[in-house]
Formats: structure tokens, sequence, C-alpha cells
């Protein structure tokens, strides 16, 4: 795993061959990132980790400027590595919530600028993952929301959708809250 911009950009760090998650591959992370810059200026942001897994896209988010960055994870032993990862990175602006993710958005009262969320591709709630965002209320007007998931789902149809994005069996869905 490999972050692949900003003040980290070029830093690897390796889970094992135990670790469960499915981290976002380096290629679409850099795609994803090439496009959202046509949507948010990072510097600055508020933004949210939902599913972190590895951690790769909350360090991705801090090492290109987001310096409020909260990683949701509910595996001890990956919250363990995130740990890991944070310190030898010296990184202050991530913290990690040990929480399951939908208990988490239901209870928080914050609001992101941007939200990523990569749930297991198996996980039985997945198909409520989009809604879980909106009808909490989890976004600044304007923010964005980036659901990875597998070609099983098409979002077109939500009222918050703007693009899908596909980079190889990866499809990412780009959501926008209203401006109001």
């Amino acid at each position: 795993m490999r972050i692949v911009g900003g003040k980290y950009r070029g830093r690897v760090f390796t889970p094992g061959k135990t670790f469960k998650a499915r981290p976002t591959t380096d290629m679409a992370k850099e795609s994803l990132f090439n496009v959202l810059q046509n949507y948010i200026d990072l510097e600055g942001t508020k933004t949210l980790d939902l599913f972190s897994g590895t951690g790769s896209i909350s360090y991705e988010l801090a090492s290109r400027g987001s310096d409020n960055v909260t990683a949701v994870e509910i595996n001890p032993a990956h919250i363990q590595f995130i740990k890991e990862v944070i310190e030898r990175l010296g990184e202050k602006n991530i913290r990690i919530v040990k929480s399951n993710a939908f208990v988490f958005a239901k209870r928080i009262k914050e609001q992101f600028d941007l939200i990523f969320a990569d749930p297991p591709y198996d996980h039985p709630q997945f198909a409520e993952v989009a809604d879980l965002i909106f009808n909490n209320n989890l976004l600044k007007p304007g923010g964005i929301f980036i659901l990875e998931h597998s070609a099983q789902f098409d979002y077109a149809r939500h009222p918050n959708f703007k693009e899908l994005r596909r980079y190889g069996s990866v499809h990412f869905s780009i959501f926008e809250s209203d401006l109001s």
C-alpha cells in the first residue's frame, strides 16, 4: 500500500498477509484523487473515512492537506495498524474512532466536507450506505461523498448522485450534497 500524493507521497506500508481488509488499489486511488481535485480543494478540510480498513484513504487525505480526518473502523487489528502508520508518519490530524460505521453515522452530530466509504462488498447493509450519509445529514452544503463498490451496485438514480468512475473492477460513485 502506497501513499500516492501529497506530502507523504511514495511512503509504503504493508499491513501483512493476515489483514482482512481489501485496500483501494494504488491505481484506483490515484485516479480518484485526480478526479477529486476538480470537486474539492482538500487543504484545510474536515473529512471522514468510513470502514477505514488499512487507513489508506485517511493517510491520503492527510497527505493532501485535510487537517481534520476521522477514520472509523471496528476491527481492533486494523485500528492497531492505522495507529502504527499514523505514528510512523508523525501525523497529528487523523483521529481513529473504534465503532460500527452505521452506529457512528447515526450518532455523530458533525458535518464533513468530504466522506469516503469503502464497506466490505459483502456487507449485509451495503445498499444502505448512501442513504445513511444523506439521511443523517453528514455532509456540509456542497460536500462530496464517494462510495467504493463493485459493479453489482448502480446509484445513478440516487438524487445526490453526480458521476461514476470505474478503474478495473473498482467503482466509485460520487455524490454531492445540496448547497442549501
